[in-house]
């Protein structure tokens, strides 16, 4: 609590339509050639190369702690590690996330909360269960006004071709979905004047990875293959938005949503348990971007949450949000967290934070 900042907005007078993508298991790492049998994000590096504008954050880290869907969703659109309402400092662990209650983190100004306010409309598509793991209760507590996922595609009648037992949408029939959603929101917004917010989480590469039918397996780990094809249908929709000419007042940020899973069975323990250096992969598109511009390296998932308000067009004071600062902002605060020293930071996402949590989770914004 000592070091969250509630996001002030300075300047939106160059606002524009945001386009946010989240990777499951999204690390950069997998692009190694040298490590893995081919770089998996091939597809999406083509249609986001340097040369044509798109940015990215040199070394993107997951933050101390993190490492799952919601952690990732809730550190990079609020600004703090996910925990519970702790109990007390001296209680030995906080308590397990309310996945019940009818908030999630409801105490805390978070991304969409931001954009709402400046009259965004927001909406969420994922292959998953919407409301598992909360993800549902977390973004309609946060300004998402439309939040479709598993449910909504079988009422929909999606072919049972295109769902996997265990998860849910492929990213086929994701993205094909997205591109009918984009349009809609795009053409609204150009009717409203109103810009928009379009989230989406595709999730083939979620292990055990499932193949579909446009997924051509040419690795001996057909997980490779899979992140490989999961790549071309993101990269298809991008393709899409600037077919469409959505990229010249839409902004984009692409990004993992975590690091890719080291439980038993998982693929690539041999390459990746004692990498040095894991990252995340990220891509960041502004329309009319200044290409000298470079965003700071080195920053974690919780200085993404002010980044990708200010990718928005949305400019924040001090360039701060959460326990985060934009990494278009050379220089932090010396009041921030992010300019505590490395131990000192891994200590503050590591603490207990019990009165700050308890406000958070208990739904009541402005009572930190």
């Amino acid at each position: 609590g000592d070091y969250f900042v509630e996001p002030t907005v300075s300047d939106a007078g160059n606002k524009r339509n945001l386009v946010l993508i989240y990777l499951e298991s999204g690390e950069a790492t997998l692009a190694d050639d040298q490590l893995f049998e081919k770089d998996a994000f091939v597809p999406l590096k083509e249609v986001t190369a340097a040369e044509e504008g798109w940015q990215s954050v040199d070394n993107l880290q997951q933050y101390k702690g993190g490492g799952w869907t919601m952690a990732g969703l809730t550190s990079t659109q609020c600004g703090v590690p996910l925990k519970g309402a702790g109990f007390g400092s001296d209680s030995g662990s906080s308590a397990a996330v309310d996945e019940e209650g009818d908030t999630y983190l409801g105490g805390i100004t978070c991304l969409g909360d931001v954009l709402e306010e400046q009259g965004y409309t927001s909406v969420f598509l994922g292959g998953a269960s919407s409301s598992f793991a909360a993800k549902d209760t977390f973004l309609s507590t946060h300004g998402y006004s439309e939040i479709k996922g598993l449910a909504d595609w079988r009422a929909a009648g999606e072919p049972e071709e295109s769902f996997r037992s265990d998860w849910g949408l492929s990213d086929e029939r994701l993205m094909a979905n997205a591109k009918e959603t984009i349009d809609e929101l795009h053409a609204e917004a150009e009717r409203t004047g109103q810009p928009f917010n379009l989230s989406l989480l595709p999730l083939d590469t979620h292990e055990p990875v499932h193949i579909y039918d446009y997924c051509n397996v040419d690795t001996r780990n057909e997980v490779t293959s899979a992140f490989h094809c999961s790549m071309t249908q993101v990269a298809g929709f991008l393709g899409h938005m600037k077919d469409k000419g959505y990229l010249e007042d839409t902004a984009v940020v692409i990004m993992g949503d975590h690091l890719k899973h080291m439980s038993a069975g998982d693929a690539f323990h041999e390459q990746l348990d004692f990498h040095e250096n894991r990252t995340i992969f990220n891509r960041i598109w502004i329309p009319g971007q200044d290409q000298t511009v470079r965003q700071r390296p080195g920053v974690d998932q919780l200085s993404m949450y002010p980044t990708v308000l200010e990718a928005a067009g949305l400019m924040l004071q001090d360039h701060a949000a959460g326990l985060g600062v934009s990494a278009f902002s050379p220089s932090i605060p010396g009041s921030s967290a992010q300019a505590k020293e490395a131990e000192d930071y891994a200590e503050l996402l590591d603490s207990h934070s019990p009165l700050f949590y308890a406000h958070a989770w208990a739904g009541k914004p402005g009572t930190r």
